[in-house]
């Protein structure tokens, strides 16, 4: 969970002039790799490559925009939608259809109680959507997935390829 507070800089501030250590974790939800550089090179590169600079830039404006929709689409979207939302963004991070992920992450990435993601998933795999598994989800029908999200889903994709257009090229 994170606090945010009102202060007024310019948004390079936010990405290369905090001083202090971040006080965050950061986990990977699905395996894969992950590059990490020091704050000192991503300054440097920031400051000295103005495509590096946008794309970063670029990147911080849809990631926000993210998680305004989604804290919407919570207080907005059934349950069941909102898990096809994520489920569905999930699978365009990885390309495959076979997520590894539990039912306990999927319950704290939605805020719910597990039993209550279970009931969810069941409703989808019911449908031939989707297919649960010891911790991984199979999606199987991508089209009726969409159909079973809440329109949130293609605006985000919609405001992602917008601000970063190679995105799902």
């Amino acid at each position: 969970m994170s606090h945010l507070k009102h202060v007024p800089c310019r948004r390079e501030q936010i990405l290369v002039e905090v001083d202090s250590p971040l006080d965050h974790v950061f986990f990977l939800q699905i395996p894969g790799s992950a590059t990490k550089i020091s704050r000192a090179a991503f300054t440097r590169a920031v400051r000295q490559m103005p495509s590096f600079r946008s794309l970063v830039y670029a990147y911080v404006q849809a990631f926000t925009e993210q998680i305004l929709l989604s804290g919407a689409c919570n207080g907005a979207h059934r349950l069941k939608e909102r898990l096809a939302r994520w489920l569905l963004m999930m699978r365009d991070r990885s390309d495959e259809d076979a997520l590894p992920i539990t039912q306990n992450l999927l319950a704290e990435m939605l805020g719910v109680q597990r039993p209550t993601i279970t009931n969810a998933a069941r409703e989808l795999e019911r449908e031939g959507l989707i297919k649960r598994g010891r911790q991984e989800v199979t999606i199987l029908n991508r089209p009726g997935l969409m159909k079973a999200s809440c329109e949130c889903y293609q605006l985000l994709r919609t405001r992602f390829a917008f601000h970063l257009p190679k995105t799902y090229a």
